[in-house]
């Protein structure tokens, strides 16, 4: 039993360290062009989405996910050990995401959890970054999660 409240409390502490830290902020330019294109590779087919000549033209929501700050992590996280693979992505959609915009992204890390897996011990990671127009709009929270499989001690 005290091992696993050390396990716990690892967690714990991580969590009390580097949940809702800022560690990057990063500025990116809104291509219509591109946005356009990847809603085709999709499979979209709503005019908003693919067709420049549309009043309504805008970014699909998920389109927020491909953008990528130059931190994946704060420079003084621990290294956990073990494998670190993608375990998905989310996007929350506020705001339309027009052509031409400047949006900045804010990373922090939002959540640290754990699962327990035959294998082992999981360590799951979610960085999210906020997406904000040059109005301070928040127009977009795009999560990116990456689980770490501890290595056996053995």
């Amino acid at each position: 039993m005290a091992e696993q409240e050390a396990v716990d409390q690892d967690i714990l502490d991580l969590r009390e360290q580097f949940l809702n830290r800022e560690f990057d902020e990063v500025t990116f330019e809104i291509d219509g062009a591109r946005f356009a294109e990847y809603a085709k590779v999709c499979g979209e087919t709503a005019p908003r989405f693919i067709d420049r000549n549309n009043p309504d033209f805008q970014a699909p929501p998920t389109y927020v996910s491909t953008l990528v700050g130059g931190r994946s992590m704060p420079p003084d996280f621990p290294n956990l050990g073990g494998m670190g693979m993608d375990a998905g992505k989310s996007v929350q959609w506020k705001a339309p995401v027009r052509d031409g915009a400047t949006l900045t992204g804010r990373s922090h890390l939002h959540d640290i959890y754990t699962k327990t897996g035959r294998s082992g011990r999981m360590v799951f990671l979610v960085t999210r970054m906020e997406l904000y127009d040059e109005a301070g709009t928040h127009v977009a929270n795009a999560d990116t999660r990456t689980v770490i499989r501890e290595r056996i001690q053995r």
